[in-house]
């Protein structure tokens, strides 16, 4: 007798299923660890230690702080799973932190979430996850994942508010094969009502906010703290050229920016430009942000190819809408033409694909902007 398949997609009797949740501490994580156990998986939680707390970051609303590693310890308690902890400071500094700084430094508008999963959660987990033998790494990221004959694909979540697909676009197809996302079928209230009913101490816990290791969203300050050496005096010029005022430091500015320039002029000035090389910012009038061509590098595909003979859309920014498109490329570059106007797309950004299907807006892959 054939076996069924389970909740995840697998030819395998839940109580003979090992699985890995990724536990940050929040109420998503310890949801998706609860549903597992319910439905009588083999559950063995991980929580990473990703950086060393400060007074700022012990008791804030971001993943992976002291308090929510003691979070997940809890609900792994409460649930009767296996919990482990893993210290990952160094690599993450080096894969994630170390990258966030070099790239403001060179002009760019960092995605550091992105690398995150990229590398620490995805790769190093990923790699955790099968030396224990466990036959699927489980996440609470707001993704659907549809999984037919061995073979996964995502999709924009339900919660369309929540979605965080284009944070996953440099995922393997190695890695999403073996990754599955329980909650891109419900919406955030429904995961809080699961927690409820499964009596977790983090039911009501607020979400994370900003990035991880950027306290109060004050990036400045952590490049500040990393590297006291980047912040340069420099030139601000309008399109003629023309020097029009002084910066303290290239990463204090990001492609769109309006306030923070100092500058007086008769129409409001937005970044336009910033030159690296010459430590100097470009300034002019809003519509010169407005984009339809966009260049990328480190093109990364999920997929078949043919998905892309399909009508495309792209997403420039994480809270952007999906953009329809033209995408061409060859090796591991493309050029993509928006059919609409964008403004204040920025080097250091994704550019995510997606095409339609039955089962919704499907990913495709990315890349990262160059201009």
């Amino acid at each position: 007798m054939k076996t069924k398949i389970n909740s995840i997609g697998l030819e395998k009797d839940p109580k003979d299923t090992t699985v890995v949740v990724a536990m940050s501490g929040g109420v998503d994580s310890s949801t998706v660890a609860g549903m597992m156990k319910k439905d009588g998986y083999k559950v063995i939680g991980i929580t990473l230690k990703l950086y060393d707390d400060t007074k700022q970051t012990a008791k804030s609303k971001q993943c992976c702080a002291g308090q929510d590693i003691m979070d997940a310890k809890r609900v792994a308690d409460k649930l009767d799973i296996d919990h482990k902890i893993l210290y990952y400071q160094s690599k993450f500094k080096q894969g994630v932190v170390d990258n966030f700084v070099e790239s403001y430094l060179a002009g760019e508008t960092p995605i550091p979430c992105v690398q995150c999963n990229q590398t620490v959660k995805f790769k190093d987990l990923f790699e955790e996850s099968k030396n224990l033998k466990a036959d699927a790494l489980i996440t609470g990221h707001y993704v659907k994942s549809i999984t037919q004959n061995n073979e996964t694909n995502m999709y924009r979540a339900v919660d369309e508010n929540r979605d965080q697909s284009y944070f996953l676009f440099n995922t393997t197809r190695e890695q999403l094969n073996y990754l599955r996302f329980p909650l891109g079928s419900m919406m955030k209230n429904e995961t809080r009502e699961i927690a409820r009913k499964l009596s977790l101490n983090v039911a009501d816990k607020p979400d994370s906010q900003d990035i991880c290791f950027v306290p109060n969203g004050d990036y400045v300050s952590v490049i500040q703290k990393l590297r006291p050496d980047a912040f340069r005096k420099g030139n601000i010029k309008n399109l003629d050229g023309k020097v029009i005022g002084v910066h303290d430091g290239i990463v204090n500015f990001t492609i769109g920016q309006r306030k923070g320039i100092k500058i007086a002029d008769k129409d409001p000035l937005y970044v336009l430009e910033i030159n690296s090389d010459q430590n100097e910012i470009i300034v002019g009038p809003k519509e010169k942000l407005i984009k339809r061509k966009i260049k990328l590098r480190d093109i990364n595909i999920l997929t078949e190819k043919e998905d892309f003979n399909n009508e495309i859309y792209v997403k420039i920014r994480s809270t952007g809408k999906l953009i329809k498109s033209k995408f061409s490329f060859s090796d591991n570059e493309g050029n993509v033409e928006l059919l609409e106007d964008e403004h204040g797309i920025s080097p250091g950004q994704a550019c995510v694909f997606y095409n339609k299907d039955n089962n919704g807006d499907k990913l495709l892959g990315g890349g990262w902007i160059i201009n």
